[in-house]
């Protein structure tokens, strides 16, 4: 046991300088609710256990420690995948009194608060919280750590304080290192939780543990009598992977966590803390303000920066950019202390293009060496009215990257929002991609979430069109609403050209209850827009999704032009029409096409899984052309005819009956 404090966190100590955990508080306290959450990746009701420890957290969160112990046989993966599990946590999971009999289960402060075991189930959690929470603590617990990101090392202070007398000579110390933001397999059949989910189908694992750093069960406190400070110092190297052998993953230092707490013997906890991990030297990058719209075409950002190690910051470069190409960097001097921030100005910067933009700045050149770098960086999207293009806006969400170039998001309160989904497009037209709203996991009610196409120029004798393909089911008794309004004053006013709701926005004619996604092409439909009266040189245009918790919509092959359109063309756009008949059919079926411009095309048949059935090459003359097909040759069900050249596409749906 080590009892003094090194000689730099004596310094700070005495001086304040650091967070509040220490020195430890000397006031009496309540409790702290310590839940140990059993969990596992293949344990279908564990994210819902997930969401229930977090509304408990979230109602008191600096009263209230979750650490998730990965145990029992839902805790174990397949080759390939991470492994969560901890010697420490099994031991944990079968200490006698326990008592789990299924998962997820958690122990409060293991402690017998209800039947004749320490573990329960999800509905117990919050009454128990709220029980220990109610009593009194006899000591106070209070820890924070340093982390070397070269050597690995992490140092470990801890402080506990009697305000009262313990009713046992000696008491157990336990401190565990957590990990949080791990991304991992995670069964969800119960639907709970699913916006921990990334982009990629990957589950956020939180407060996960990954080592005790004392003894599984505690190190022994040899003085509990009121008045007693105890203090310790403990080392750990943090490992390069966490798990076992081909099942592990690379510790985010970043993302590590520190509790301690104080039980009676190896249960019973009395009390406990979150600890912050400082490095010794770290600029971070926290945050960029900047104007989301903005007319014109140049910015002046504002960006914040926080010393989040224990070394005075004196100076650093902070190299600004947008959409990766960098400005010029400012130096800044000054001296900023622990924990302490500063706001900094970039100047202007100047944009080629309007539409949507990213703002980053990276910070580098500090005094002494910056020992943790994942924090250097961080950027703020934007959309910039300038430039108003005169091409047709034409995107079918196949690339990667999102927002498409030139869109902008606006999402004001960060939470659930537009996405690009890779699985699904509309009418099964390959490659796949369509942007997605996910109204069924977004519990914001009345949240409004904005998607900018690129300024255009409609200027011109026509009515500009707009087109998209929407898919989207309705939820029993829920108004789910998208709107498509356009501004001619750079966004002073907005004008609602589209509006729909609730089950008239629906595609999909039955309300679903579970989370929706299509997978036929009967489930699309192509909404048509004339913006009647403004055929004008500088037009915004922006969808506008607003959240009843409904159900999700998905929309491909939006199509925006003063006059023929020659993107993703749609049925019912003018390059081409076609008619299909008789359909639904059994036998000889015409595909019949009314083309403006000759040229060579293609003609395939899709089905609803994405299958191409036939295709053939055609040269189609200026009017009308006849193309026989045989739907005799396909299994009954729904297809797709899609007629492909130079001018854009067309879909057509043909159904072949019995």
């Amino acid at each position: 046991m080590k009892k003094q404090l090194f000689t730099l966190f004596a310094a700070f100590l005495l001086g304040g300088a650091l967070m509040a955990q220490l020195p430890v508080s000397t006031t009496p306290q309540n409790k702290k609710a310590i839940l140990e959450e059993f969990t596992g990746v293949k344990c279908t009701w564990c994210p819902a256990g997930h969401v229930i420890a977090n509304s408990i957290k979230a109602a008191d969160p600096n009263n209230v420690i979750i650490i998730n112990i990965h145990s029992g046989s839902f805790a174990n993966v397949n080759p390939g995948e991470p492994d969560f599990k901890t010697p420490e946590g099994n031991a944990i999971d079968a200490m006698p009194g326990m008592g789990i009999t299924g998962y997820p289960a958690g122990t409060m402060n293991r402690r017998v608060l209800s039947g004749s075991v320490m573990a329960g189930s999800r509905s117990l959690w919050t009454g128990w919280a709220n029980t220990v929470k109610s009593e009194a603590a006899y000591c106070n617990v209070a820890l924070q750590g340093t982390l070397d990101p070269v050597t690995r090392v992490l140092t470990v202070d801890v402080e506990v304080y009697y305000t009262a007398n313990s009713p046992v000579g000696t008491n157990s110390l336990n401190v565990f290192l957590l990990e949080s933001k791990i991304p991992g397999p995670q069964t969800n059949a119960s639907n709970a939780n699913l916006g921990n989910y990334t982009a990629d189908g990957k589950y956020l694992h939180n407060h996960a543990l990954r080592k005790a750093l004392t003894p599984t069960f505690g190190m022994t406190i040899p003085n509990t009598t009121m008045g007693t400070l105890f203090t310790t110092q403990l080392t750990y190297t943090i490992p390069a992977t966490y798990g076992a052998a081909g099942k592990t993953t690379v510790p985010n230092l970043g993302n590590l966590e520190l509790v301690g707490f104080v039980s009676q013997t190896d249960r019973n906890h009395i009390n406990g803390a979150e600890g912050p991990i400082y490095f010794l030297n770290d600029a971070e990058a926290v945050s960029a303000s900047v104007p989301s719209f903005t007319c014109g075409n140049s910015i002046e950002p504002m960006v914040t920066v926080k010393n989040a190690g224990i070394t005075t910051i004196t100076d650093m470069t902070i190299t600004p950019a947008i959409d990766g190409t960098a400005g010029t960097p400012v130096i800044w001097n000054g001296s900023l202390a622990t924990n302490a921030s500063t706001t900094i100005s970039m100047g202007a910067l100047s944009a080629a293009t309007g539409g949507g933009h990213v703002f980053t700045y990276t910070i580098s050149g500090i005094s002494g060496s910056d020992f943790y770098t994942v924090n250097n960086s961080a950027s703020a999207p934007f959309f910039m009215v300038s430039n108003y293009q005169s091409s047709p806006i034409a995107e079918d969400f196949a690339s990667v990257s999102f927002p498409p170039a030139s869109w902008g998001m606006v999402n004001a309160n960060n939470g659930a929002g537009w996405s690009r989904i890779s699985s699904v497009g509309a009418y099964a037209i390959l490659p796949l991609g369509s942007m997605k709203y996910d109204f069924f996991s977004n519990t914001v009610v009345g949240d409004a979430d904005e998607m900018m196409l690129p300024p255009i120029d409609l200027d011109g004798a026509n009515t500009p069109i707009l087109t998209f393909d929407i898919a989207k089911a309705n939820r029993n008794g829920k108004n789910d609403m998208l709107e498509v309004m356009v501004s001619t004053d750079c966004g002073a006013n907005w004008v609602t050209v589209y509006s729909k709701s609730g089950p008239a926005l629906s595609v999909w004619p039955t309300a679903i209850n579970s989370s929706y996604l299509p997978v036929t092409a009967a489930e699309w439909r192509t909404d048509t827009v004339a913006l009647t009266g403004f055929n004008v040189p500088e037009l915004l245009v922006k969808f506008v999704a607003t959240n009843d918790n409904g159900n999700n919509m998905f929309l491909d092959n939006i199509n925006l032009s003063q006059s023929n359109p020659v993107g993703i063309n749609t049925y019912g756009m003018i390059n081409y029409l076609v008619d299909v008949y008789p359909n639904p059919s059994n036998g000889e079926t015409n595909v019949l096409i009314n083309a403006i411009h000759a040229s060579a095309a293609t003609v395939k048949v899709v089905n609803s899984i994405g299958q191409v059935v036939y295709t053939s090459s055609q040269a189609l003359a200026q009017g009308e052309n006849n193309i026989k097909l045989d739907a005799s040759q396909f299994a009954h069900g729904m297809y797709s005819i899609i007629i492909e050249s130079k001018h854009g596409k067309v879909v057509k749906k043909l159904t072949v009956a019995d």
